[in-house]
C-alpha cells in the first residue's frame, strides 16, 4: 500500500530538481515576452462549472473531462481549455470596455484522453488573448508574438502553420452539408483520410469543381503560392475572403520580419469547434505535438454576454521544454545557490554572513555541520542539489571556500567577503 502511494496517477507526474528548475526559467522567459507586448495577467480558477466548457461552445468532448459535483449538485470539471474561462472574464469584468483587452495566464489545463495515447493529462500552458480586436493587424501581433516567445525560448528551427476556419465553412456552406455531415467531414480532412472525404462528397450532390476543391485542400499546404493556386480552385466568396486576409496576414508578419518562419494549410481544422478565422499551430523537430497553437474565435466571448472578437494563443509549456531538451538547447538557470556551512557554534557569524549575500541577491543555503559526518558528505550533497560551493566556517574568522564540482579548497576570512 505504502509502494502505491508514491507514484502518481496515468497521465501525470513530478517534475523536480533541474528539470523544474529550466520549466519555471522557460516560463518566465515566455511571460516576459508576453509583458513586453503589453499584456496583463489574469487567473481563473482550475475548475468551474461544466457550462462554461459545454460541447456547444465547441470545446473539448464531455467524455474528455474530469468531472465531479460540489455541495450543492453542481457538475464542476476541472478546466480542460482556458480560452472559454478568459472569454467569460472579459464578458464579465470588461462588459463595457470597447478598446482592445489584453490578457496573459499561465496554469494547467486536464483533459482525460485515452491511455494509449501517451500523452499528458495534465498540461502546462502559458496564453494570451487579444479581445475587441477584429483586424489582420491583430492576427499579425498574436503570431507575432508566438514566434518572439518560441525565439527568446532559444529554438532556431521550427515553422508556424496557419490555416483559416473561413475558408473549409465557405465550402461547406456552399455543398450544403449538415452539421454532422460537416463534423464528419472536418474529422475526415483532419486525419487526412481523402478515401473517406472522397467517399463522403460524391454521396452529395455538388458540383465537380467544388469536389475537387475538398479533394485537394490537404495538398494546399506550403508557402505564399499555394495561396494563389487555391484562389484558382474557387469562386466562393466566404473562401476568397479567407485567402485574401491570409494574403494581409503575410505582408504584416514581413514587415515584422518573421515570414521565413511561416506555412499555409488550408486542409488545417481544429477540434475546437469556436474558431472562426485563422487557426495555427508551430512544430519543431523532437516533439511530434505541437509546441504552441491558437486561433480567431469571434463568437465566442459574445456566449457569455459580450459581443467582441478576439484571438488567443497557447504556448504548450511541457512540449516545448521536450523539444529544447531533445535539441540539446540549454535553459540557462537562475544563479546557483551557495551553502553556508558552520559549526553549531557559530551559528551567529554565519547568519550575518547569509544575510549580507542575500541583500546582494544570492541565493544561499544555511546548513549546521554534524560531528559524525565528513565533509565529503556535505559536498556530495552539494553536487546533487546544484549548489555551485560552500563556505565552510572552521573557525570564528576563518572560511574554507569549496567548489562543490571540483572539490577545491581554498582558504579566506570573514571580513573578504564582507
Amino acid at each position: 500500500m505504502i509502494e502505491r502511494l508514491l507514484h502518481t496517477p496515468e497521465g501525470v507526474r513530478d517534475i523536480y530538481n533541474a528539470e523544474c528548475e529550466r520549466k519555471l526559467v522557460l516560463q518566465n522567459k515566455l511571460h516576459h515576452i508576453m509583458k513586453l507586448h503589453g499584456f496583463k495577467d489574469i487567473q481563473t480558477p482550475t475548475f468551474e462549472f461544466a457550462d462554461i466548457f459545454s460541447q456547444e461552445r465547441g470545446t473539448v468532448a464531455p467524455k474528455h473531462m474530469y468531472k465531479f459535483f460540489d455541495r450543492e449538485g453542481n457538475t464542476l470539471v476541472l478546466r480542460p481549455d482556458i480560452t472559454p474561462s478568459i472569454a467569460r472574464c472579459a464578458a464579465k469584468y470588461y462588459k463595457e470596455e470597447m478598446f482592445p483587452i489584453r490578457l496573459c495566464y499561465m496554469g494547467s489545463t486536464f483533459i482525460n484522453n485515452s491511455s494509449y495515447q501517451g500523452k499528458l493529462k495534465e498540461s502546462t500552458q502559458l496564453g494570451a488573448e487579444l479581445i475587441n480586436d477584429a483586424t489582420p493587424q491583430g492576427d499579425a501581433e498574436m503570431l507575432a508574438l508566438t514566434i518572439e516567445c518560441l525565439l527568446d525560448a532559444g529554438l532556431k528551427e521550427f515553422q508556424v502553420e496557419i490555416g483559416e476556419a473561413e475558408f473549409f465553412c465557405g465550402l461547406s456552406e456552399e455543398a450544403g452539408f449538415n452539421a454532422e455531415e460537416e463534423s464528419q467531414l472536418r474529422h475526415l480532412i483532419e486525419q487526412k483520410n481523402m478515401f473517406g472525404v472522397e467517399e463522403l462528397i460524391s454521396s452529395k450532390d455538388i458540383s465537380p469543381e467544388l469536389k475537387k476543391v475538398f479533394l485537394t485542400l490537404p495538398e494546399l499546404f506550403g508557402n505564399l503560392e499555394k495561396l494563389s493556386e487555391a484562389k484558382a480552385l474557387t469562386k466562393n466568396k466566404r473562401a476568397l475572403q479567407a485567402i485574401e486576409r491570409l494574403e494581409q496576414l503575410y505582408d504584416i508578419l514581413s514587415v515584422y520580419g518573421l515570414e521565413q518562419y511561416i506555412t499555409f494549410d488550408l486542409g488545417m481544422l481544429s477540434k475546437y469547434n469556436y474558431y472562426t478565422g485563422i487557426i495555427f499551430r508551430a512544430y519543431t523537430y523532437g516533439t511530434g505535438d505541437t509546441i504552441a497553437n491558437g486561433g480567431r474565435y469571434d463568437n465566442l466571448v459574445g456566449q457569455f454576454g459580450k459581443e467582441a472578437p478576439a484571438i488567443g494563443l497557447a504556448i504548450l509549456v511541457d512540449q516545448l521544454l521536450l523539444a529544447l531538451s531533445r535539441q540539446k538547447i540549454e535553459i540557462k538557470g537562475e544563479p546557483e545557490n551557495t551553502l553556508i556551512l558552520y559549526k553549531k557554534h557559530l551559528l551567529k557569524n554565519a547568519i550575518v554572513l547569509a544575510n549580507h549575500f542575500r541583500s546582494q541577491s544570492m541565493n544561499i543555503e544555511l546548513l549546521a555541520v554534524e560531528e559524525e559526518k565528513e565533509i565529503d558528505e556535505y559536498i556530495a550533497y552539494s553536487r546533487r542539489n546544484g549548489i555551485g560551493g560552500i563556505l565552510y566556517f572552521t573557525e570564528s574568522e576563518l572560511i574554507q571556500v569549496i567548489q562543490s564540482d571540483t572539490g577545491t579548497v581554498t582558504a579566506a576570512r570573514i571580513q573578504d567577503f564582507m
